[in-house]
């Protein structure tokens, strides 16, 4: 049952993806040049929710659905990781014009080409898996 909840949760999310354009690529485009707000405020309105949220599940300590312990860990302190990590994340985002969020989202929509970035972020991923505990902290 929890399964249904996911697939109707993840459902929903794409068909707000798609229909606030967040999926479009123009829009990607129109942003990477500052030729609108349109993508920074779905952007900012998104961050601003989690935030909120993140704040409310640390004040009030709610408990996750099933009962268990949950417990938000610190992140490990690095700059260099975490600028080469957006730097590939962005140049990756920038030549598909798709992150992670609307690639899905564009392959449901019927777009079969985005199958292409799909199966090299999924390749990336995996060359990440293997290389990373022999990367510098």
């Amino acid at each position: 049952m929890r399964y249904i909840t996911y697939l109707i949760v993840g459902i929903f999310f794409g068909i707000i993806m798609f229909k606030s354009e967040a999926a479009s690529w123009f829009r990607i485009y129109e942003m990477f040049q500052f030729g609108s707000f349109h993508m920074y405020g779905i952007m900012g309105s998104a961050l601003a929710i989690g935030v909120i949220g993140v704040q409310l599940i640390k004040r009030k300590n709610i408990k996750p659905i099933d009962g268990g312990e949950m417990r938000l860990q610190p992140k490990d302190k690095g700059f260099s990781r975490y600028m080469i990590g957006g730097i590939i994340f962005g140049l990756g985002w920038a030549l598909s014009g798709a992150c992670p969020g609307p690639m899905y989202v564009l392959a449901g929509a019927g777009y079969l080409p985005i199958l292409i970035v799909i199966l090299g972020a999924l390749l990336g991923t995996f060359i990440y898996g293997l290389v990373k505990n022999k990367l510098p902290h």
